[in-house]
């Protein structure tokens, strides 16, 4: 089980030795690397002192600055934005869905290009997102992306998308989504220094159907990575990128 998995193709190739299947709860990409400033789209783009700035000015909060600053960046690009984005991220999935084992469950997270996914994916690797499947006799549910911030990710919806999402999924023994529930010590990344979006609905999901575990991603380093809420047993499974080590659900 692995999640946030931002560019390491290398340890990803191994993440799934020894057990009945991989699942990846999303963040293929590495748009800029929180811990490494030189690493990413971004730097590789518009150079490591340029990828501290922007860094600076989000962890402060000062959104709207670090989107203006971004935005002068790209104007001296000279070519459509996207265009080059796409590009950029479509290098970084050839490597990563290479590196899949087989099988793989996969969902997207917030900062991934689901468009794009279809065209990378091999038949060993199986994409869900407000779909179940059985694994290995339990039920999987799985509800990709984030939902709506000030970051304006790639994949962030609304919440009554994603609310609506859960509900398709309903009663499964293994609930697995990229963003954790909305409880303060799942949700606060303590070297970003700031709360990240998690969802209300997860979290009343989680107390309606009482799945044995509920796993996620997306805060890189919360305050805590386990928790109970009621009967189930809620785990961050990342930051596969920083630790390299994929985390086993035995039963």
């Amino acid at each position: 089980m692995v999640s946030d998995v931002h560019g390491n193709a290398r340890d990803l190739a191994t993440a799934g030795e020894g057990a009945d299947a991989l699942i990846c709860l999303g963040d293929l990409v590495l748009f800029l690397d929180y811990a490494d400033h030189s690493r990413g789209i971004f730097p590789d783009l518009f150079g490591r002192e340029n990828a501290d700035r922007i860094v600076e000015l989000r962890t402060a909060r000062r959104f709207e600055e670090a989107r203006e600053f971004g935005a002068r960046l790209w104007r001296g690009v000279g070519s459509d934005r996207a265009a080059v984005i796409e590009q950029a991220v479509r290098k970084q999935y050839a490597e990563m869905f290479a590196a899949f084992p087989s099988p793989t469950y996969a969902t997207y997270g917030n900062v991934d290009m689901p468009p794009l996914w279809r065209e990378y994916a091999g038949p060993g690797t199986r994409v869900l997102d407000g779909e179940r499947v059985e694994i290995g006799g339990r039920t999987f549910g799985f509800v990709g992306g984030g939902l709506k911030s000030p970051m304006r990710t790639p994949y962030e919806i609304d919440d009554e998308e994603f609310a609506a999402k859960l509900e398709t999924v309903g009663e499964v023994d293994v609930l697995c989504t990229h963003i954790p529930p909305e409880v303060p010590e799942l949700v606060y990344d303590t070297v970003a220094r700031r709360f990240e979006r998690g969802s209300r609905a997860l979290l009343e999901a989680i107390r309606r159907t009482r799945p044995r575990y509920a796993l996620f991603g997306h805060v890189h380093q919360p305050l805590t990575r386990r928790m109970r809420i009621g009967a189930t047993e809620c785990v961050n499974v990342g930051h596969f990128a920083g630790t390299g080590k994929p985390w086993a659900l035995e039963w």
